[in-house]
């Protein structure tokens, strides 16, 4: 596969080779869960409630190194216990929104950088975290989608985000699980090792562009994140972060198999 990406770093689109892994049982099966709204519902805080654990997982990292992050923690395990009882996709988006909020306003004290990063701001990113953030998010929906082009599932049809026009939107589904993982990571590393700083940037008619220069920086990074291994519990074998999204996808295709009952990844590392 092919990802595109404009002069500003944003991703335009992909080019697909022809699908060779298909299968009408299964796209139909996926179709089915997400018709029956309870069966979406229970899926969409499976996805959220591992990205949770995936959150706090980072921040007690850095709570054990010496970071002031008791506040936070405590505010996002409020939060994950209300997930429990939310009935709605829109309940439980405002869940995840809520969470990320209160896990943004901790990088502050996480990153070893002088910017003041209160909030997410999207288009155009305002600082160098968000323009990390952005571009980033960007690459790593494209690595999930790959992922997904390796199996039988079909990426335009998800469960926590909205299915649309020209949208892979199962690889943002996908992708919330291991954001705090691979993109969150790799990011502090960039700037906590100094990796990155802020001559790898340009300011341009209020939009900070990330130079060709710290692109480079930025993808060697991500390559190395998803390059690491870890033993895996189950399969008693190293696997990388990457074939991890592999995994994650075949445990989707197992759920809709009926085979076995769908759980998100937590790290246990």
């Amino acid at each position: 596969m092919v990802h595109m990406f404009n002069y500003y770093d944003y991703y335009v689109g992909s080019f697909c080779p022809k699908e060779t892994l298909v299968s009408g049982n299964l796209l139909v099966l996926q179709v089915e869960y997400y018709l029956q709204y309870e069966k979406r519902v229970l899926l969409a805080k499976k996805i959220i409630s591992a990205a949770i654990y995936n959150i706090l997982r980072n921040l007690k990292y850095y709570q054990n190194r010496g970071r002031d992050l008791e506040s936070h923690i405590e505010k996002i395990k409020n939060l994950e216990k209300s997930l429990e009882v939310c009935q709605t996709i829109p309940e439980i988006m405002g869940i995840e929104g809520n969470v990320r909020k209160i896990y943004y306003s901790a990088w502050n004290i996480i990153l070893n950088i002088e910017v003041d990063f209160k909030k997410r701001v999207k288009r155009p990113p305002d600082n160098v975290v968000n323009s990390l953030i952005s571009f980033l998010n960007s690459v790593f929906y494209t690595k999930v989608l790959s992922e997904i082009y390796q199996t039988q599932l079909n990426p335009t049809i998800s469960y926590l985000h909205e299915p649309g026009t020209k949208r892979f939107s199962l690889s943002l589904d996908v992708s919330e699980v291991f954001k705090p993982i691979i993109v969150d990571r790799t990011i502090f590393s960039l700037i906590n090792k100094k990796i990155i700083g802020e001559k790898d940037f340009s300011e341009e008619d209020n939009f900070l562009r990330i130079k060709e220069s710290g692109v480079k920086k930025i993808m060697e990074e991500l390559e190395n994140t998803l390059s690491r291994t870890i033993m895996h519990r189950r399969l008693k074998r190293e696997v990388s972060y990457q074939h991890l999204i592999r995994l994650e996808l075949y445990k989707l295709t197992k759920h809709f198999l009926s085979e076995q009952e769908y759980e998100g990844f937590k790290i246990w590392w």
